[in-house]
């Protein structure tokens, strides 16, 4: 049995990996701890388990064997830091850290303690894409001209957002950083990583963050497009690739994704089987830590998704191209 600590109930997504936790037969949470010990005492209570105020204290504990990490983003570097060098396992919501630099040194200190990280990265599961990088790799859509990928909500327009989620120190940006991540981590999955990048903001609502954002992925010949809002009530997520060969059509705006292609005898569009999806992240964790296996392609793609985002947040303040290459590691 592994035996987890909740690390913060600050992102909206805290409970959904603490059900997740319970759910698993491999998993207990035994110790919750939180940067605002109100709410960590409470939601230690719903859970039955007991509130630790000190984080050091409850990283030396030797009933734990792996942490959670739901903190603000910029607490993430100095909170995992200390959970690897604790020896604890480490399962994270996106992104790891909002900068190069940041990632960096909590990967070297997972690596020197070799514990286990995953990070999650949920849609990278989800069956469309599998079904999308299978079209890939059969070839039907040619050489690969354009992805657009989009996610949007209202959470900024019908006011459900947590105002946290709006705080530029905690969070290191507002719809890019966090819905954003999907669609960013997805066109980097069809494309590669681009050699620079173009972003663009916007604040319909007027918080310190963006609640509006398009990038431009640059790659010589390909072009990626990533756009995120918490300002769109109706917006599907959607995915578009493009290529010499063909193209490949998801959720405009139902849940079916078509292709049509030189490729194929049919001359229309054809409707492509999508998969169950598969194991999810945290599940993927479990069995890392369980087997002794490291995820190397889902910290890989964790760690372009920082890249990308530190990039993109210099562009749209310097409202210009920025290279990967410039990026401080």
């Amino acid at each position: 049995m592994i035996r987890v600590a909740m690390l913060s109930y600050w992102h909206v997504h805290a409970w959904d990996y603490t059900k997740q936790a319970q759910a698993n037969p491999n998993t207990e949470i035994v110790a919750v701890w939180d940067e605002l010990e109100d709410r960590g005492r409470e939601n230690a209570g719903k859970l039955g388990v007991p509130f630790v105020a000190d984080l050091d204290e409850l990283l030396a504990r030797a009933d734990i064997d792996a942490v959670i990490v739901d903190t603000p983003t910029n607490l993430h570097r100095d909170v995992m830091v200390k959970a690897a060098r604790a020896g604890k396992h480490i399962f994270t919501e996106k992104v790891v850290a909002p900068t190069l630099r940041e990632v960096n040194e909590i990967l070297s200190a997972i690596r020197e303690a070799g514990v286990k990280l995953t990070v999650s990265l949920p849609r990278l599961n989800d069956g469309y894409t599998l079904a999308a990088q299978e079209v890939l790799a059969k070839g039907l859509l040619g050489e690969l001209t354009q992805a657009r990928v989009r996610l949007s909500h209202n959470g900024a327009t019908a006011g459900w957002l947590p105002s946290h989620f709006f705080n530029q120190e905690q969070c290191g940006g507002g719809a890019l950083i966090d819905l954003g991540c999907h669609p960013m981590y997805l066109t980097r999955l069809f494309l590669g990583l681009p050699q620079s990048v173009s972003a663009s903001y916007g604040y319909v609502t007027g918080k310190d963050v963006e609640d509006n954002a398009a990038v431009l992925l640059h790659y010589g010949k390909a072009i990626g497009i990533v756009e995120a809002g918490f300002v769109n009530s109706h917006s599907p997520f959607c995915v578009e690739i493009h290529g010499t060969e063909g193209t490949l059509l998801y959720g405009l705006p139902d849940a079916v994704i078509r292709v049509r292609s030189n490729k194929l005898d049919a001359k229309e569009w054809v409707t492509v089987d999508i998969p169950a999806n598969r194991e999810s992240a945290f599940e993927q964790w479990v069995g890392h830590v369980l087997n002794g296996t490291t995820a190397d392609e889902n910290i890989a793609l964790a760690t372009d998704l920082t890249k990308l985002m530190e990039a993109s947040n210099l562009s749209a303040a310097e409202k210009r191209t920025v290279s990967l290459s410039e990026l401080q590691g």
